[in-house]
């Protein structure tokens, strides 16, 4: 296989780039998932935008300010055009925040950065204020999750006309020129963008699932760069001397989510004899409890994940914003967890099937059939169940699921992010619990979310943070497992800005200065 590699690379300006999870719609407001985010990022922009490490900088809107505690304002960027040539103006920002809380059928809604905005004030083409009911200091965070679409193009706009094609029309650095769904994206790259323009005049974004397919398309020189590199190939990408990697530790955290929805008859929960059990298991802290400490992390992350992750105790790894220090990652007791599901009526256990996607992260199919082992040996009989993501994650999104995998990428690069979509209560008005499909629901812990996204005070709204995040963690509102580290494999001659979200975006890879 190696001896295909092509010494050559592809032609100059044209870059082809081999991606690991599928891109689930082209309607930057419809679906909160990274691949669609990181395709976003190439077609449409924000006000603001997140760096390399996520620290929030400048996008559309060159400046903004707090004028007092329940307004902020924003200064546009004159002279840019969206791909169509119509004119970016503070009402298309007016126009968008209105579409993106009432995009139908969304299944993890961007909402949630859109709901604190209580009226907005255009100054003029090129100032906005945005007033709030209470004082909010994310709001620039939040902004740059928030592409900002045309008011004249896309005032009927449809999902549907988004992943067809004519409505992808955005400020980025790339138009879209074809989309061939579940398979590839070709771009070409926006001559009038406002910033930097991209090395690449066209690029072709093809989603290859298959591990070991990504690997073999980079190895015979059918692509220059792949993302997710499969943890079995890393000690080999990296010894070839005709490629180069981009590794950074990431924020994406890899977790079960459990059935919190229903105080009776989880579907996926039986006794041992298979019937039915009325009360729902999963809602005692202790089977909870149980459940977590029956995990070894440690052996997942060595053995499976061959150190290309961190266990994980908590949302984000050292050093983010909001990370509690002193919450490590739960040490794996087997004979622990099978006293506390005899503390909670369940000396012998009951079934349970796991379930998670087959596609989507690296190594996510062996990582639940390890831990219903691991379950199994602590007395919970467990059947796994590995799907598609497309299949997997429709049916987390009905909550049709007892147990299952799944990961958040913390796009803000603080512990906001993750409490206000994971563990806050689902609430539509709201747009809390975008992604929280176990409908989880405690009400210290939205408290103390609310407390904090009212607290301007930097250090005092993150210690409020690290409060909702241990009551969750120790009321086992999610388990989590591990916080992944980010690897893309390139050929050599190109270099890549490796981005703590995850993003594979091709505006961030160049080819190397020359030395």
């Amino acid at each position: 296989m190696a001896a295909c590699l092509l010494a050559g690379g592809a032609a100059a300006q044209t870059l082809t780039m081999g991606v690991g999870a599928p891109v689930t719609s082209l309607d930057p407001h419809y679906h909160q998932l990274s691949p669609n985010t990181a395709v976003a990022h190439m077609i449409f922009g924000g006000l603001t935008m997140t760096d390399s490490h996520a620290r929030v900088v400048a996008g559309l809107a060159e400046s903004w300010r707090a004028v007092d505690e329940t307004t902020w304002e924003f200064r546009l960027r004159p002279g840019v055009r969206f791909h169509n040539g119509g004119e970016f103006t503070a009402e298309d920002v007016a126009f968008t925040f209105q579409r993106v809380p009432n995009v139908p059928n969304s299944p993890s809604s961007y909402a949630i950065y859109t709901r604190p905005i209580r009226q907005v004030e255009i100054v003029d083409p090129l100032t906005l204020r945005l007033r709030t009911a209470a004082p909010y200091p994310l709001m620039p965070t939040d902004l740059a999750s928030v592409m900002i679409l045309d008011r004249e193009t896309h005032a009927q706009a449809t999902t549907e006309g988004f992943n067809a094609g004519p409505m992808a029309v955005g400020t980025g650095p790339f138009r879209m020129v074809s989309h061939r769904n579940g398979d590839r994206i070709e771009f070409e790259r926006n001559e009038a963008y406002w910033g930097t323009k991209p090395h690449w005049q066209r690029v072709t974004y093809r989603m290859i699932t298959n591990d070991a397919a990504r690997t073999a398309a980079l190895l015979a020189g059918d692509v220059e760069v792949i993302d997710q590199v499969p943890t079995s190939d890393l000690a080999k990408l990296r010894a070839d001397q005709r490629l180069t990697l981009a590794e950074v530790t990431g924020l994406r955290l890899i977790f079960l989510s459990l059935d919190h929805s229903r105080a009776e008859n989880s579907p996926q929960v039986a006794d041992n004899e298979g019937r039915p059990i009325q009360q729902n298991p999963l809602k005692d802290v202790r089977v909870r409890r149980a459940l977590s400490i029956a995990i070894d992390r440690a052996a997942i992350t060595e053995r499976i994940m061959e150190g290309s992750a961190i266990p994980s105790g908590q949302f984000l790894p050292e050093g983010a914003f909001g990370y509690l220090p002193g919450l490590a990652a739960p040490r794996a007791d087997a004979e622990a967890a099978k006293k506390l599901l005899a503390e909670a009526g369940f000396p012998n256990g009951f079934r349970l099937t796991l379930s998670g996607p087959n596609d989507r992260y690296p190594n996510d199919a062996r990582i639940i059939q390890a831990i219903g082992q691991m379950w199994t040996r602590a007395g919970i009989r467990t059947t796994v169940e590995a799907q598609p993501w497309t299949s997997f994650v429709a049916r987390a999104a009905r909550q049709d699921l007892s147990a299952f995998l799944i990961g958040w990428g913390t796009s803000s690069g603080e512990a906001s992010n993750p409490l206000r979509n994971l563990v806050a209560s689902f609430d539509r008005d709201k747009g809390y619990g975008a992604s929280n499909r176990g409908r989880y629901s405690n009400p210290e812990v939205d408290r103390l979310i609310d407390r904090a996204m009212q607290e301007l005070d930097d250090a005092k709204r993150e210690e409020l943070l690290r409060q909702a995040s241990r009551v969750a963690f120790e009321d086992v509102g999610i388990i989590p497992l591990h916080i992944q580290k980010n690897a893309w494999a390139m050929r050599r001659g190109l270099v890549m800005d490796a981005r703590a979200d995850e993003l594979t975006r091709a505006q961030d890879v160049r080819p190397a200065a020359p030395r």
